[in-house]
């Protein structure tokens, strides 16, 4: 049982939460996830590490409430626990290096999961640009945080409220096209973002990392289910990644793969809602 010590909502979709977990804390890294299940009969979800606090042995995870087991974690409280908080689970990302010109880019909630590695290049010495992006202001995260951290800082919406009017790519192709030098372009968000961002830097061969949260089950490698095809061979996400190649990646496999089960996953939340009368907190 993983005790949660603090909780904030972040916008009408978007909550994080503080879990003491001491053995992970310890020693987890940039980019890495951990696999949670709420209660003895929820379902197991992957949630990548937004923060880490080794000293109060704590984890931070931010999450959009999508589904039955997103809002039935978003339901707790400070003060109640999460039954499983298995991790740190997959490869960190090679943040150590100094690669000279990193671009970060975070999509909606991806801004919260690309907030520690974006920190740990600009810590690296690495000149630190990122592009923070959403659909409207009330739904970007971690605007100041990112800002902080940034030799450049961009904010981009989809309808013109905040920032750029546009999406990450916008902002990403006008870099490119001012022939600014980029080493590396590091993104993460829903997978179409990070196809377009993937497809914006190809042309000009500048390597591309995405983070994959592709289906996950058991978060070991043992079940298979988050295959993905990448440089034309298979990979498992949860023990080769879930960082790779954006280029390399077969996003429109990902994307069918993530859709699989949309129906089932509709019909999981809507009986949930409607056991607990319409209310999701």
């Amino acid at each position: 049982m993983y005790e949660i010590t603090f909780k904030q909502v972040l916008n009408p979709v978007t909550k994080m939460l503080i879990v003491h977990a001491p053995e992970i804390a310890k020693v987890c890294k940039p980019g890495q996830f951990v696999m949670i299940r709420v209660n003895e009969t929820g379902e197991r979800i992957p949630l990548t590490i937004a923060d880490f606090d080794r000293k109060k042995g704590e984890i931070t995870i931010v999450f959009q409430e999508v589904g039955k087991t997103t809002k039935l974690l978003g339901s707790l409280e400070k003060g109640d626990y999460i039954l499983d908080f298995i991790g740190p689970l997959g490869r960190p990302s090679e943040t150590e290096k100094k690669y000279g010109t990193v671009v970060a880019i975070g999509g909606g909630c991806g801004s919260a999961i690309v907030y520690p590695v974006a920190r740990a290049f600009k810590e690296a010495g690495n000149y630190l640009i990122t592009i923070n992006g959403a659909r409207t202001m009330d739904l970007l995260l971690y605007r100041k945080q990112m800002e902080d951290i940034s030799d450049e800082f961009y904010e981009t919406t989809d309808d013109g409220s905040c920032g750029v009017h546009g999406f990450v790519t916008t902002v990403l192709s006008e870099l490119i096209q001012s022939d600014r030098q980029i080493d590396l372009v590091f993104a993460v968000g829903p997978a179409p973002l990070m196809k377009f961002v993937s497809k914006t830097t190809e042309a000009k061969k500048i390597p591309t990392i995405v983070s994959l949260n592709s289906i996950m089950v058991d978060g070991t490698g043992m079940c298979g289910a988050c295959r993905v095809t990448v440089g034309g061979q298979m990979k498992f996400a949860c023990v080769d990644g879930p960082e790779f190649d954006g280029h390399q990646v077969d996003f429109n496999e990902l994307l069918g793969r993530l859709n699989a089960y949309k129906k089932y996953e509709t019909e999981s939340d809507e009986m949930w809602i409607r056991e607990h009368g319409g209310v999701t907190d």
